[in-house]
């Protein structure tokens, strides 16, 4: 049984990272729109593990952001402001309180 939990959480690790490699320059999707773009919305945080598991991969990891905009996923690129910064530098504003304005640069997969 225990293979094919593995089989599955792989299966879906991979639409994940299908999903997270199209989000386009300038823009952010949050978990939850991953979870429901891989076929159950309830599984952001499944999303989030995958995510933490690809971060030499390449992915545009840091275009993904929580619920609210929040970048929830910073701790995982070493330094603290590293995804910030990356996001600033394709243009990506913040309100004041450091969430990405989701109105303005929400992708929906």
């Amino acid at each position: 049984m225990k293979g094919k939990i593995k089989n599955n959480n792989q299966t879906f690790f991979d639409k994940v990272y299908k999903v997270v490699e199209k989000i386009p320059y300038g823009k952010v999707t949050t978990y939850g729109d991953i979870a429901e773009a891989c076929g159950t919305r309830a599984a952001a945080r499944t999303v989030g593990w995958a995510l933490n598991g690809a971060k030499e991969s390449g992915l545009p990891c840091h275009r993904v952001v929580n619920r609210y905009g929040a970048l929830t996923g910073r701790l995982h690129f070493g330094e603290i402001s590293i995804m910030a910064d990356l996001l600033k530098s394709e243009g990506i504003e913040f309100d004041d309180n450091d969430c990405v304005i989701l109105d303005k640069h929400l992708w929906k997969p």
